[in-house]
């Protein structure tokens, strides 16, 4: 059957607003967030989940690949269709309602496609969030498929911990839905099986709604820099602020100098507190948070953090260098910033990796020797949510160096660097990034046959015809 034909039918099934033919409209769609192009067969715009579920259906009826897309903001191409102009692309981008807002449950139902940016400007008005904290304005369905964390995750959790329930479509002839939109934090009345969809990159269905927990907006903050003593002193000097903070610490966001450097180098705009502008070695981005407001005769946050930082401080065999208090909004600036200042600097070969909180800072400390021994010329910019164990270690190559577009480096280079993070340090390859084709090689080389086996089988049972760009077997 011709494309032309299949067009026809899906136009009668999504309306003039839910499928997009057109090349040139379909840019969008087929550009990934980092250097990701492909080529797709049609844009399909289902606007509920009822059309949602007549799309699959069609397509698994007449053998039409199709990769699920929420925001594409996502950086593995999990989202991007690949070269043949042969796959369709699913967007979510007209599902985007909130469905219902239950505050005395601190829970809100979200159509999938909703922007995180939107659903935390609805719930302002009830000083109600949904605490997982971004750089990017992604749509809540891929935060769903990637399971993100986000910098806030010490406190809050990531986006596992903050599902309830949801609503499937899955890719059999049928368009089968899943009504999983459980809105109880307490039951155990069989298998949890909502967590087989979140965070497996949309190939065992698609998620078209969302039961979300929401949380009281923190009405107090204060930031500070921290200069740990060394890389070694980085996991004591969390110990203690814990210790002394308790749940009141609701980040640890660590920035390496060559990070913080192309942040401001990019940026202008930025505010550059350290003494002669000198940028530390390594940074600590610490937050303090309460969930009311200012009560009388309460120590005030940056006077409690100020306080905290001083006992610290105290005792010169602690783990503290140095430390700066500032304006939250100038601090969080500066990190947020670091991502595009990093990718200005060249070509970026970015990883997303975790380990045991500990392990992070080791991991750091054997890069920063073996790196330039095995590949010169090479800069490392990493940053991350030291707090969690999750670390953006980005590589840099020069815009004129002729390694940059070599398909060939860059694969020896990622499998260097996954080697050592999974067989020396014990991490993982993908903290929240999720799999997608860049990083099916690793899953290929990593994941036990038996569990390719079972994930197989959940497939098969699930969504058995072709779905998303991971191939879970």
């Amino acid at each position: 059957m011709s494309m032309q034909i299949h067009s026809d039918a899906l136009l009668s099934l999504l309306g003039n607003k839910g499928l997009i033919t057109a090349e040139a409209d379909m840019v969008p769609y087929v550009t990934g967030a980092r250097y990701d192009m492909g080529k797709a067969a049609f844009v399909a715009r289902p606007a509920n989940t009822e059309e949602t579920s007549k799309l699959l259906a069609y397509c698994a009826q007449h053998h039409i690949h199709l990769v699920p897309q929420s925001g594409n903001t996502g950086l593995v191409s999990a989202s991007t269709p690949n070269d043949t102009g042969t796959q369709g692309i699913l967007s979510l981008d007209r599902i985007n309602t909130i469905i219902d807002l239950d505050i005395d449950n601190k829970s809100v139902h979200v159509s999938a496609g909703i922007r995180l940016s939107t659903l935390n400007e609805a719930l302002e008005k009830e000083s109600l969030f949904f605490p997982i904290d971004l750089g990017a304005d992604p749509r809540i369905g891929g935060m769903i498929a990637t399971n993100t964390g986000g910098t806030r995750c010490l406190r809050y959790g990531d986006v596992r911990a903050n599902t309830l329930g949801l609503t499937v479509v899955l890719a059999d002839e049928n368009g089968t839905v899943l009504n999983l939109t459980n809105t109880l934090r307490k039951n155990n009345t069989g298998v949890d099986w909502k967590q087989m969809f979140i965070g497996t990159s949309g190939a065992f269905g698609v998620v078209t709604e969302c039961v979300l927990n929401i949380v009281q907006k923190p009405m107090q903050s204060a930031t500070a820099y921290l200069i740990p003593s060394s890389l070694e002193a980085v996991a004591p000097l969390m110990r203690l602020m814990e210790a002394k903070l308790g749940i009141c610490l609701s980040a640890f966001e660590g920035m390496s100098k060559n990070a913080v450097s192309a942040a401001y180098s990019h940026v202008t705009s930025l505010t550059n507190p350290f003494p002669g502008g000198t940028v530390p070695d390594y940074i600590i981005l610490a937050e303090v948070s309460r969930d009311w407001p200012e009560r009388e005769g309460e120590q005030p946050l940056p006077e409690m953090l100020e306080a905290v930082l001083a006992e610290i401080w105290e005792d010169k065999n602690e783990p503290l260098a140095d430390a700066l208090i500032g304006r939250p909004e100038e601090m969080w600036a500066l990190r947020h910033a670091i991502s595009e200042g990093v990718k200005s600097m060249g070509k970026l070969i970015a990883f997303d990796v975790s380990f045991r909180r500990a392990n992070a800072m080791r991991f750091t400390r054997f890069m920063e020797t073996a790196l330039p021994t095995i590949f010169s010329g090479v800069t490392m910019c990493n940053f991350g949510h030291v707090g969690d164990g999750g670390l953006h270690f980005n590589l840099v190559l020069a815009k004129d160096d002729p390694r940059a577009n070599d398909v060939a480096f860059e694969r020896e280079l990622r499998t260097w660097v996954f080697d050592i993070v999974v067989n020396k340090f014990a991490g993982s390859y993908s903290a929240e990034h999720a799999i997608g084709p860049k990083n099916q090689y690793f899953y290929d080389l990593y994941t036990s046959e038996n569990l390719k086996a079972m994930a197989r089988s959940f497939k098969s049972i699930t969504s058995p015809a072709s779905l998303g760009t991971v191939n879970f077997g």
